[in-house]
């Protein structure tokens, strides 16, 4: 397997500098990680695993900057999560504050949910918060990580008009993606990557998009502290658990490991800009 090009417009980036493994979506700034959180820091070293931490409101995305600005193996993503708190509105001046940071790659986790919320009466509010997201990444050129429950057809009536408005300005990443193989190809065809977390170790639903995928339009996740990869079943989440989903990514694919794993670091540099 050879290292994948860039995409067009974008710097030539070296496997060389960067981690062995990249959990792209973490939550490292919440709560359950209050008593031990430098502890689990400490573990990205010890297993050379860089992580995303994602921001679901401006109180979060706040703290996913502070540690990223504390820490070289974490980055940070500032957004509004659709139903976490659906009080919440997108505070543009807020983000406006983080947004140039350097350590800032991307918007989010923002999107639609219709598993905790009712669609007809909440569908509006949500669209509203994704698109303010959506134009607010637009406008200062960063990829999006779409969280999405029962909603991926109404987001893709969302995304697929806006691609062809924007082109390859317009991209992100589909988090913890759960779909099929028809929904996936939708999402890849318009610039999305689509990332799996530790459930891949356990479930069997997964399988036949991580076979069929581009390589170079997946990527690995932990969505710490939630869906610990076996054999870690039962106990709270961290990124170093990243390898665990790695691993079982290329026995799904029955391709080499490292092959797959350097894959996987070069698609996170591409994506989101990390040198």
């Amino acid at each position: 397997m050879k290292p994948l090009n860039p995409i067009k417009n974008q710097r030539i980036y070296s496997l060389e500098l960067m981690p062995k493994y990249f959990d792209i979506h973490s939550h490292l700034n919440f709560p359950p990680y209050d008593a031990d959180r430098e502890e689990v820091i400490e573990r990205l070293a010890l297993t050379d695993t860089n992580t995303i931490v994602v921001g679901t409101d401006a109180e979060s995305s706040q703290r996913a900057v502070d540690l990223a600005n504390q820490h070289e193996r974490i980055y940070a993503c500032i957004g509004v999560h659709p139903v976490d708190d659906p009080s919440r509105v997108f505070k543009k001046n807020k983000f406006e504050e983080l947004v140039n940071n350097p350590k800032v790659v991307a918007i989010g986790e923002c999107g639609l949910d219709f598993f905790h919320q009712d669609k007809d009466a909440d569908f509006e509010r949500q669209k509203k918060l994704f698109l303010e997201q959506v134009e607010f990444a637009l406008e200062h050129d960063k990829p999006i990580m779409i969280h999405s429950r029962d909603a991926y057809d109404n987001l893709l009536l969302i995304l697929e008009p806006l691609k062809k408005l924007h082109g390859e300005k317009l991209r992100g990443d589909i988090h913890f993606f759960a779909g099929d193989i028809h929904t996936a190809k939708r999402f890849w065809a318009i610039g999305f990557a689509t990332s799996f977390t530790g459930v891949i170790t356990f479930a069997r639903e997964y399988d036949e998009v991580i076979k069929n995928a581009p390589i170079d339009m997946i990527m690995s996740e932990t969505d710490a502290p939630y869906v610990s990869p076996a054999p870690y079943r039962g106990k709270r989440n961290e990124p170093s658990y990243v390898s665990e989903v790695v691993k079982k990514i290329a026995e799904i694919r029955n391709e080499d490991f490292e092959e797959v794993r350097e894959a996987l670091v070069s698609n996170v540099q591409r994506l989101f800009g990390i040198v």
